[in-house]
This record gives structure tokens, C-alpha cells and sequence, in this order.
């Protein structure tokens, strides 16, 4: 199906690009959540008229994720589970557990805007990719642990392990991916 789309999508395009999408996709998360027309000759004179418009839009609200993103950078929030001896989680960790934990800290984030690939299932120190704004991105640590207490362990843990990787054992790829 040939869409346009109204803002930037990664991986897909910029504001005002017709590009080939699968219908699924389209219809499934693209439409519903305003990202995009389908491309009739209607919709493209709509979208020549708005354009100016969508771009306007687009840089204020950029601007305004750039502030945020500036504000929550570095940030580190403690999430407590429940786990194994072997330090398996009895669940796991979904990105709106992680945005949850950083509106109690006052950040008002969407669990959209947490990119992880898969739930955390692990106790540790992770580094996060937070997806701001489509253009903006910022990346935050994310402790999970049993108590507070093991949590001041493991950022201890990995701040000298990210200063020191030959010490710890651990390579600097391995750090980067926890």
C-alpha cells in the first residue's frame, strides 16, 4: 500500500515521503496512529496544503522533545522484582514498567517511547534507549533488583566495571548492551 507520510518514521522515511508499506502495517499502526494518509490523489492535495503546516508542527515539537530529552538524559530509576537465586525474574520488565517508573519520578514518558526489543527478564544495570521524539532519542539506566539496598551494589558494580572493563572481567560491548 502507498502511503505518505505525515511525519518522520524510522527506518521508513521523512515528512512527506510516498512510500510502499505492507497493508498490515499501514492499516495497523501507521493510520490509527496518525503517521500517515494513504496516497489517493486526494489525500496528496489534503497533505500539499497541510504541509506547511505538519513541518511547523514537526520543529516545535522537536524542539520541545529536545528539551525533555536534555532534562532525562543519564537519568537511572530502580525498579524492584522479584527473582531467582540465578537472578532470573519471576516476570520480566515491559517498556511500560519502565516508563511507569520514571512518571514516579516525575518524567511523563509512553511506554512507545521505550525502545528494548524484548522484556528484561535479568536483574542488572541496563542502559536504555529512549525514543523521545522521532528524531530525538536519549539513553537512561535502568536498575532492577531485589532490594534497594542490591541495587546500590549493582550501580556500584557497574559504574567501576564502565570505568574499568579489564578489571571487571567484563568488555566494553558487554557493558554497552547491559
Amino acid at each position: 500500500m502507498e502511503v505518505i507520510l505525515l511525519q518522520r518514521v524510522e527506518k521508513l522515511g521523512f515528512i512527506g515521503d510516498i512510500v510502499n508499506v505492507k497493508n498490515g502495517y499501514a492499516k495497523n499502526y501507521l493510520i490509527p496512529n496518525k503517521k500517515c494518509l494513504k496516497a489517493t490523489e486526494e489525500n496528496k492535495t489534503i497533505f500539499e496544503s497541510r504541509k506547511a503546516t505538519l513541518e511547523l508542527e514537526h520543529i516545535n515539537s522537536k524542539k520541545e522533545a529536545e528539551v525533555v530529552s536534555a532534562k532525562i538524559a543519564g537519568q537511572s530509576v530502580i525498579i524492584i522484582r522479584n527473582a531467582g537465586e540465578s537472578g532470573y525474574l519471576y516476570g520480566s520488565v515491559k517498556p511500560k514498567d519502565i516508563a511507569d517508573a520514571f512518571q514516579v519520578k516525575s518524567f511523563v514518558l509512553d511506554k512507545n517511547q521505550v525502545a528494548i526489543p524484548e522484556p528484561l527478564k535479568t536483574l542488572g544495570v541496563f542502559n536504555i534507549k529512549l525514543m523521545i521524539h522521532s528524531e530525538v532519542e536519549t539513553n537512561v539506566l535502568v536498575n532492577i533488583a531485589r532490594s534497594s539496598e542490591e541495587a546500590e551494589v549493582q550501580m556500584d558494580k557497574y559504574k567501576k566495571a564502565l570505568n574499568n572493563p579489564k578489571d571487571s572481567g567484563e568488555t566494553e560491548e558487554n557493558l554497552e548492551n547491559k
